[in-house]
């Protein structure tokens, strides 16, 4: 057998890669053509490659490492854990400390009567658990019509059968069989992208709207849930215009569905607030929670539920679990990570000091010939790439084509930043400091730049239609 070590000479990891290693999300010949980066290290914000370059982690891992990276307090919590007890299960009428104990501080967090959590190993196993939370609680309330969930196209809610079909990315409908029956979708609330002639006040009204609309079609005696981001993650952080949640909180009230808050991407001090339903000013009967939890240290998701689900849940035996349904070390660890971030005032930083500077300096990019749009909530944001800003054109070549152009100058200038089509995105670890938000935007700039001389150069910076 051979044995690997950061040691070994990065082609030959890249090759037994490519042999053996399936990566997510990825065109798996034309990675293995190019060879995977080889991620070594990694240092608070820093990460080291196995070429001994220092890049700067623009996206906190896939957007969890809010603590960032190298925190010894975690791999101790972690040791203790599984030398106390590395495993057991919650079925059979058993529980244990860990779980109970994060359980009792995700209730203490969470706003309102968020007060009961079901857990999971992710994000994607803690939206399946919704949507038969959800069909379940109307079946025991003897309303077992209420099937159907809404969501939004380019809503992302995970990628397992039952999460792929709650979000609404077309190009993941295309395989694999999804979505599944019974869920509906309705627009985005984009308005840089589709906004039109409107404001965006009316935007947001407009596609808020599209909800009550989509009930009424459905008929509201059918309809069981709506499930939303706060604030569109994967799909490119898209913040909804100020009127949207608003209205969405009004017309989910008026029609007695549930609301679910899928915070797997905003919660834990990503918008600057523990949760983004607070930055939003909503009040969601579940919220889903993931990745920030644990800071990305230990696989480990949950959905809390409100008092009234809890209650009519558990008045029947509830035929779902997992496995590693409160992992006793993931839960270690996850309190470990809770216990971080508020003592050492993370959260509040986030919004008090580092998301403001981070604010200035990102919309700063406006000035880019190459920017249309820079938008930021805590520590979360996009920018939007055009050809022509005052029109808001996308470009007549293959959406995503300079988004991924830009993405390869990041990475050759050892900036991880992700695009999403032609938007690029951030979400770096909330422990980034100023100094380091300041080569954050030197790198993206220089980016920017090459990418824009390229793009010219190709005959790429041509407008297209609006979808």
């Amino acid at each position: 057998m051979t044995t690997l070590s950061t040691n070994t000479p990065t082609a030959e990891l890249q090759a037994i890669d490519a042999a053996h290693h399936m990566h997510p999300f990825t065109h798996a010949s034309q990675l293995n053509a190019k060879g995977a980066r080889i991620i070594t290290r990694a240092e608070g914000v820093w990460l080291n490659d196995s070429d001994g370059n220092r890049i700067l982690d623009g996206m906190a891992g896939l957007w969890c490492v809010n603590v960032g990276y190298g925190r010894e307090e975690l791999v101790d919590a972690a040791a203790r854990q599984m030398r106390e007890l590395p495993f057991y299960n919650t079925f059979f009428q058993t529980s244990h400390v860990p779980a109970i104990a994060l359980a009792q501080r995700l209730a203490e967090l969470a706003p309102g009567d968020l007060n009961h959590v079901f857990y999971a190993g992710s994000g994607s196993e803690a939206n399946d658990t919704n949507l038969r939370l959800v069909r379940t609680y109307w079946a025991e309330k003897g309303q077992p019509q209420k099937q159907w969930v809404i969501s939004r196209w380019n809503a992302y809610h995970g990628s397992t059968v039952g999460a792929g079909s709650l979000g609404g990315m077309k190009g993941m409908h295309a395989q694999g069989g999804m979505p599944i029956p019974g869920i509906a979708y309705i627009d985005q609330p984009y308005w840089w992208g589709e906004g039109g002639d409107k404001t965006p006040e009316e935007f947001g009204l407009e596609r808020a709207r599209q909800l009550e609309a989509k009930i009424l079609e459905l008929g509201p005696e059918n309809v069981a849930a709506f499930i939303a981001e706060p604030v569109q993650g994967a799909g490119g952080v898209i913040i909804p215009p100020e009127t949207y949640w608003p209205e969405i909180q009004r017309i989910v009230d008026q029609y007695g569905i549930l609301l679910i808050a899928d915070e797997v991407i905003s919660g834990f001090g990503r918008t600057g607030h523990w949760f983004g339903s607070q930055a939003m000013g909503i009040k969601p009967h579940i919220m889903t929670v993931a990745k920030g939890l644990s800071s990305g240290y230990q696989p480990i998701g949950a959905s809390i539920l409100c008092d009234e689900v809890a209650e009519v849940v558990g008045n029947c035996e509830f035929n779902h679990g997992y496995t590693y349904s409160g992992h006793p070390v993931a839960c270690a660890v996850a309190l470990e990570n809770l216990r971080i971030l508020e003592d050492e005032g993370i959260v509040d930083r986030v919004r008090d000091e580092t998301g403001p500077y981070l604010k200035e300096r990102f919309e700063s990019l406006t000035d880019h010939p190459l920017v249309g749009e820079a938008r930021i909530i805590g520590m979360m944001g996009s920018i939007a790439l055009t050809p022509d800003k005052a029109s808001r054109a996308p470009f007549a070549a293959e959406a995503g084509t300079a988004g991924y152009i830009t993405r390869e100058r990041c990475f050759n200038n050892n900036l991880i930043m992700r695009h999403v089509g032609d938007r690029m995105i951030i979400s770096p670890p909330l422990v980034i400091a100023k100094s380091e938000i300041d080569t954050l935007i030197e790198r993206a700039w220089k980016s920017l730049d090459e990418a824009h001389a390229k793009l010219k150069d190709e005959g790429l910076m041509k407008a297209g239609r609006p979808s």
